[in-house]
């Protein structure tokens, strides 16, 4: 933290130049946590959950309908891609319902359907990709006429391979570790590095950082491509990965991949420190650091936020805070403090604690406006595994600042002989603590966030209640939606007791809510064909009402018959 570096100033020679056995002990030390953090990022790899959610579908799922429609309509929390092959519609008889290529529209999908449909209940399914590059799968059912024994086949429900899901969060492990190790040394030297040090440690550090980032995203693009078809590691075929490098997901990687090999070439004279790095080069290593930051962002959670824009760039100041104070840490910690004399460590460190303070500033602001954005909700703070890994960064974070008050009292006491070792060992448990906090961020971005669920629950609560009542001539069906209370659309269907459509010449419906005292209200009913009518009600309270639907089929035939449905 910023008030751990003030106590370099007060340093002795012993601390500058430390045994041989504790110079051992740094590397074998950062060795034994890296190890531990993979572990640790194994550990919480629960199966990976879509980050959008089906919110409607025309026809409506588990729903009747009196034709076979021409086309299928799937409507979904967030705008999303389609998967080649991915999605299809089954017919009663097994057979193929859909023609043609789905299209995708933001958040809407239209399927195109064979004409002339048979009776009976059809099968969708889909797998397609959110916006924020996670596959989303499932299924549901229509009926054409009547119900019948639905279809069992389904293409688009592939799980995620297991092997697949560990990756794919040690992957992002590995992005943000690269981005620490380059960013941070790079600002570091380019600003605060002493003339007279070695280049050779730093530029290691940074070489590596390069590495773990262009190796992160080539695991990322080769990851995309089984995670959302659903194969196995290594069952990915060339047009898979067309089709991840067509995608929103794979252009981005591609430029990331693009920005860090056109920076490793303008951090070569920086690194060798012969003073051939000019401002402009400078510059636009800064332009091109930009850059590649904003492509963690776009692959994630914020392109689907409500406020897209802001989230994209709060995730990248986040980012940027992140990689500029960890990253310059580990410098302090594994060179200057070991390197530097007490005069040059006198100029680095009020700077440096600048720099700090407002790198963690930013952390904490920008962390809390996204949070706040994708929890949505207190409830969502404590009830979903996104807020609690939220809840669990935070108290890690309050970790960090106790150990950065520890710290202080040692700079400010300095009486203690072995005060300097001590610090050390604090600074390296801060370092700990902080890597295990870009696990627990790994982690959350293969989490769905509590607005994302929120939105699956609102759609799965906002459903039709579908009843067939009949007597001895007539069975009529009737839907009711959105089931709640408020407006409600009711469409009736008649149909003779062998499941033929039955010609209706007038229609009468009630609503009435005994429980309530709430006496019967007529349904004003519009009729669509001979056996379809329509009608809408505004019913006021909740509960188990009672709807009385009379049929006229002729001058002197009629049916009265009566349902129950339950109003939420």
């Amino acid at each position: 933290m910023t008030c751990m570096t003030v106590d370099l100033r007060g340093a002795t020679d012993r601390s500058v130049r430390p045994a041989r056995g504790r110079r051992a002990r740094g590397p074998a030390a950062a060795l034994g946590l890296l190890i531990g953090l993979f572990l640790v990022l194994l550990g919480p790899a629960a199966p990976a959950s879509a980050h959008a959610a089906l919110v409607g579908s025309d026809p409506a799922s588990d729903t009747i309908v009196p034709d076979a429609p021409n086309k299928i309509t799937l409507s979904f929390s967030e705008s999303v891609q389609l998967i080649s092959g991915k999605i299809q519609v089954l017919a009663p008889d097994g057979s193929r319902a859909d023609q043609g290529e789905p299209q995708a529209t933001g958040s809407t999908v239209v399927i195109p359907l064979r004409s002339g449909g048979g009776r009976g209940t059809y099968l969708v399914s889909y797998r397609v990709v959110s916006a924020d590059s996670h596959p989303v799968a499932g299924s549901l059912t229509y009926s054409v006429g009547a119900a019948s024994t639905p279809p069992t086949e389904s293409a688009g429900a592939e799980s995620v391979d297991p092997v697949v899901r560990a990756l794919i969060p040690v992957g992002k492990y590995l992005g943000y570790a690269g981005l620490v190790l380059l960013v941070g040394p790079v600002l570091v030297l380019a600003l605060l590095w002493p003339h007279r040090l070695s280049r050779t440690g730093p530029a290691r550090l940074v070489w590596t950082g390069v590495g773990l980032v262009l190796g992160s995203t080539v695991l990322a693009l080769w990851l995309q491509a089984p995670y959302t078809t659903g194969s196995g590691l290594f069952g990915v075929s060339g047009a898979d990965l067309q089709d991840v490098l067509g995608s929103t997901f794979g252009a981005v990687m591609l430029v990331r991949l693009g920005v860090i090999i056109a920076a490793a070439f303008l951090l070569r004279p920086l690194l060798r420190g012969d003073g051939g790095e000019s401002k402009a080069d400078l510059a636009l290593l800064g332009v091109l650091g930009v850059a590649a930051l904003a492509t963690w962002p776009l692959t994630g959670h914020p392109t689907a936020s409500p406020v897209a824009g802001v989230s994209v760039v709060v995730d990248a100041i986040h980012l940027a805070a992140m990689a500029v104070w960890l990253g310059g840490l580990v410098m302090l910690v594994a060179f200057l403090l070991r390197q530097a004399n007490e005069r040059e460590l006198g100029a680095i460190l009020p700077i440096w604690s600048r720099w700090a303070a407002t790198a963690v500033a930013a952390l904490i602001i920008a962390g809390s406006v996204q949070a706040l954005i994708e929890v949505a909700s207190f409830k969502g703070l404590y009830a979903s595994t996104y807020g609690r890994l939220i809840l669990v960064k935070i108290g890690l974070a309050a970790v960090v600042i106790a150990m950065a008050a520890v710290s202080r009292n040692l700079v400010r006491s300095r009486t203690a002989e072995n005060g300097p070792g001590r610090l050390r060992r604090i600074v390296m448990a801060e370092l700990a603590v902080t890597a295990v906090v870009l696990g627990v961020t790994a982690a959350l971005v293969q989490i769905p966030p509590p607005r994302t669920a929120s939105a699956a629950e609102s759609a799965s609560t906002s459903t039709t209640i579908s009843q067939t009542v009949a007597d001895d001539s007539v069975s009529l069906q009737a839907d009711i939606f959105p089931a709640t209370v408020g407006n409600n659309s009711i469409h009736l269907y008649a149909y003779t007791l062998d499941n033929k459509p039955l010609p209706v010449v007038e229609w009468t419906a009630t609503a009435a809510l005994p429980a309530k005292n709430i006496e019967p209200i007529e349904v004003p009913l519009l009729r669509i064909t001979d056996f379809h009518a329509v009608g809408d009600i505004a019913l006021p309270m909740a509960g188990e009402w009672t709807f009385k639907f009379t049929v006229r089929t002729s001058d002197i035939d009629q049916s009265t018959l009566t349902m129950t449905a339950k109003i939420s």
